[in-house]
């Protein structure tokens, strides 16, 4: 059975947040933005127009003060930051998974049932798909797109 899940407010969600150990940080020459750190682990909210809350950047693991993005492999997934890219532990994949769940409670968003397996990413970079991500328009043809050429008008007996 569905439930019924209910936005919370920008300011309810704060408060939830506070109550359960985030490190709370102003997002400088922002208004209603914040920084939140739990675990090793950072986001960012802001406040919308109606007084909800909403994701500004994705929960990741802090690699030298940057929030590092979680990258798919297909055999591993790594932080990515600007700087550097590192293999996540199993610590680091926890510590992310922790941090989510518990801002999808604070925040009133739902949790899908796929997404409460493990921690996700946005992009999956396999090793042996290349090309995969990209538009139609910009990739090769796949062998079952390629329109077989005529045989010649060459008949058999």
């Amino acid at each position: 059975m569905a439930k019924n899940i209910t936005q919370k407010s920008y300011d309810d969600a704060i408060a939830w947040l506070r109550e359960h150990g985030f490190d709370i940080l102003e997002a400088p020459a922002t208004q209603n933005r914040i920084f939140l750190k739990k675990l090793n682990v950072s986001a960012a909210i802001e406040k919308t127009g109606d007084g909800g809350v909403k994701v500004f950047a994705r929960p990741g693991y802090l690699i030298g003060g940057e929030i590092a993005k979680l990258v798919d492999r297909g055999y591993q997934k790594f932080l990515r930051t600007t700087k550097t890219e590192v293999p996540a532990t199993a610590d680091h994949l926890a510590a992310i998974h922790q941090f989510t769940e518990e801002l999808k409670e604070a925040t009133g968003s739902p949790s899908l049932y796929n997404e409460s397996l493990g921690t996700v990413t946005d992009t999956h970079v396999y090793d042996r798909i290349e090309e995969r991500d990209k538009p139609a328009t910009q990739r090769p043809k796949r062998p079952w797109e390629v329109k077989p050429e005529p045989a010649g008008g060459k008949r058999r007996a």
